[in-house]
């Protein structure tokens, strides 16, 4: 397989979410609460099918399963990771995910959940959830259970082009009028801590889960300090976000023709802004923002072309 894989997203409609998918992206979504796009993903709850070509209409998870080589045989049972676009249109509930080892057990054999963020645009004077005041689990229960969101919460000013890394354990949460790429392990696990007090269209509180967000947060809360690497190459200025243990996350801005080599089991692409050219072997395809795909591990040499922003990630 020396073919990118195109996919088709997933739609997700949330309390939460708006028409930015529809307005920034041109997506067809079918609701003004779509709060989600599901890149590429190979979960249960919404996988992406690839939109042509020898694979057309296979999910992922069923090519992860029928021709692992396309993968570099990467060892895992289940697809690593998720590709999502999220729409923020209103506050998202204050939450947190579990790790490997707490998910095993509790949450039928699904992955944990860390996350990598970048912020794709947002409204002036925007801010986000990101991490707690709370020194000792007990000052954190107290607070919990005080409901003291004000005196727990730390609260971040954002601005386009910001980026977090959010590993599992960490209290957060996207804020009103936010656009997000989100890259995470493949997981839809979530603990919700505070939601607002908000109801759904019938009157409904959602659920929280604060017994399991106290045993899996992480107290005291830790900002992890990312090292950015940088570099130039002839028609293109590559920035390294994050190398970490669950994936590595890249920002490549193509301003002319560059030339790369494919030496990973397999890359995800997110076209975030611009449009250009994929060029592999004597094939070429026209790219361009909302586009998301795969690159499998035997691509090798290929060549991007125009004026792009794009997210590359790889397990």
């Amino acid at each position: 397989m020396n073919k990118p894989l195109f996919l088709k997203p997933v739609f997700q409609e949330r309390i939460w979410g708006g028409t930015a998918l529809r307005d920034q992206f041109n997506y067809e979504i079918s609701t003004e609460h779509t709060g989600e796009s599901w890149a590429i993903s190979a979960h249960p709850n919404g996988q992406s099918v690839v939109k042509d070509g020898p694979y057309s209409g296979k999910t992922i998870r069923d090519l992860w399963k029928s021709n692992h080589d396309i993968f570099g045989n990467y060892p895992s049972d289940v697809f690593p990771l998720l590709t999502k676009v999220l729409d923020a249109n209103t506050d998202l509930s204050v939450q947190v995910h579990p790790n490997d080892d707490y998910a095993k057990v509790h949450e039928k054999e699904e992955l944990g959940k860390t996350e990598f963020w970048y912020i794709i645009d947002c409204k002036e004077d925007a801010e986000l959830v990101f991490g707690h005041t709370a020194q000792t689990k007990d000052e954190f229960i107290q607070q919990v259970d005080a409901e003291n969101w004000n005196e727990l919460l730390q609260r971040v000013k954002i601005k386009p082009g910001d980026f977090f890394y959010v590993p599992s354990g960490t209290i957060h949460a996207l804020c009103e009028g936010t656009l997000v790429l989100e890259i995470q392990q493949n997981s839809d696990t979530t603990y919700r801590v505070y939601d607002y007090d908000r109801t759904d269209h019938s009157g409904n509180k959602r659920e929280l889960h604060i017994k399991k967000a106290i045993e899996v947060t992480a107290v005291p809360h830790i900002n992890v300090e990312l090292e950015l690497k940088y570099e130039v190459k002839p028609g293109a200025k590559l920035t390294t976000f994050v190398e970490a243990e669950y994936f590595s996350v890249y920002k490549w801005d193509i301003i002319g023709k560059s030339t790369f080599v494919q030496d990973k089991p397999f890359m995800l692409f997110s076209i975030l802004w611009g449009e250009g050219n994929f060029e592999v072997g004597n094939e070429s395809y026209t790219i361009g923002k909302g586009d998301h795909f795969i690159l499998p591990s035997n691509i090798g040499e290929f060549i991007l072309e125009g004026t792009m922003e794009i997210i590359v990630s790889h397990p």
